[in-house]
């Protein structure tokens, strides 16, 4: 279902689904985690969409958390002005190619990050284990000695034990 958002001349964003006004940072999360928006102008009633995720792109851009390559986003501009007069179809293949060559270069940082993330739990089982033996030097282990009470029952079992039976001899 797509997500509702009106903008204000003030340059507001009002949800209606949620009735609350949000940041450009919240419909980039929206659209990462699958969710489809449209944005109208709440005075016109004029499709804003494009204007809108092209300031989230921007906004990101000026914070340096972007991940689109500067290819693409040449070339974005460049199909901009061509995509009318060559065609939906010529379109839709560059910008498969062009999004095929942003995976491609994904591709390894998120492989790097997953390593990454299977080496910080291979350290903290190491830690842990180190933290173990450093904590079996520091405390000696327990000797099997009888508490005093457990003296005696065993001096009184032993003594049983040495006796031999006067009725058998």
């Amino acid at each position: 279902m797509i997500r509702l958002i009106k903008r204000y001349g003030s340059r507001k964003l009002y949800d209606t689904e949620e009735s609350r006004y949000v940041s450009l940072d919240e419909l980039a999360l929206w659209i990462r985690n699958g969710q489809e928006i449209r944005v109208i102008d709440n005075k016109t009633s004029d499709d804003v969409t494009s204007q809108t995720l092209t300031q989230v792109i921007s906004e990101e851009g000026r914070r340096g958390t972007t991940i689109l390559p500067n290819e693409l986003l040449h070339e974005l501009i460049r199909i901009g002005e061509q995509a009318v007069s060559t065609g939906v179809e010529q379109f839709q293949t560059r910008m498969d190619r062009l999004v095929q060559a942003s995976i491609d270069r994904i591709g390894p940082v998120r492989r790097a990050r997953e390593e990454m993330g299977r080496l910080r739990g291979r350290l903290e089982d190491l830690e842990e284990s180190l933290a173990a033996i450093e904590l079996d030097k520091v405390l000696p282990e327990p000797v099997d000695e009888p508490l005093p009470e457990q003296e005696d029952e065993l001096a009184d079992e032993s003594a049983g034990e040495k006796e031999p039976d006067k009725k058998t001899e």
